[in-house]
């Protein structure tokens, strides 16, 4: 006997340009990650001749894709507040209403289905309003630790905002091992980030990985 087949309506959800700020930052933090556990802890033996710059080329490479999550940072806010499609901002809605949160919860706890009014859950809004508020905190003491190294240029312009945030933060040493805390804040949020995105496709039928790809998500239809 055939097993019935559900319909499904498919809704556009995520913008190009949402699309590819995702996966930027999700490109820019991997590298990031990994450029900077090595400045922290350069583990690769030098090389014998002075003309290869192993840290060098690190730095570089940190310091470019810091400016890259710096700009996506600033570019997703404003298209939260401005872009032309509110489904991001109905997702508030949800935040302020208990049963919104009840359901949320207990569908984590396979006792029923989603039911958002915007793209995101009242636990998932809050929690990436968490990681935007964590990557500005990242760019910000990014920006000071530059500042400080690159004295001309955009550095000199940075300097005193940068000088007034370090003594505000103990000194320099306190603003590097708040720029470490932070970066571990993203670890913990990508893997968990990573998990519940399959789960809830596997779990809901919709809202999975490939949304953010393909900007479309499909839900059941309502009879």
């Amino acid at each position: 006997m055939d097993t019935p087949t559900v319909p499904y309506e498919r809704a556009f959800i995520f913008s190009a340009a949402i699309r590819i700020f995702h996966w930027l930052r999700a490109l820019a933090i991997l590298v990031l990650v990994i450029t900077g556990f090595y400045i922290a802890w350069p583990f690769l033996v030098a090389p014998s001749s002075s003309d290869v710059l192993v840290q060098g080329w690190i730095r570089f490479a940190h310091i470019v894709f810091g400016f890259v999550l710096c700009a996506i940072t600033v570019v997703r806010a404003y298209l939260f507040f401005f872009a032309k499609s509110d489904i991001e901002r109905r997702s508030f809605k949800d935040v302020t209403s208990i049963k919104s949160w009840i359901v949320q919860l207990k569908s984590y706890l396979w006792m029923g289905h989603l039911d958002k009014k915007g793209v995101y859950g009242p636990l998932q809004f809050v929690t990436y309003l968490v990681i935007s508020l964590i990557a500005a905190l990242i760019c910000i003491t990014g920006l000071v630790l530059y500042a400080n190294v690159y004295h001309l240029g955009l550095g000199g312009l940075m300097w005193e905002p940068a000088a007034w945030i370090t003594a505000q933060m103990g000194g320099l040493a306190q603003v590097r091992i708040w720029h470490h805390y932070f970066t571990w804040v993203f670890v913990i949020f990508v893997v968990i980030h990573v998990y519940m995105a399959v789960w809830t496709g596997i779990r809901f039928k919709h809202n999975s990985v490939d949304s953010i790809v393909s900007g479309y998500d499909y839900h059941p239809k309502k009879h």
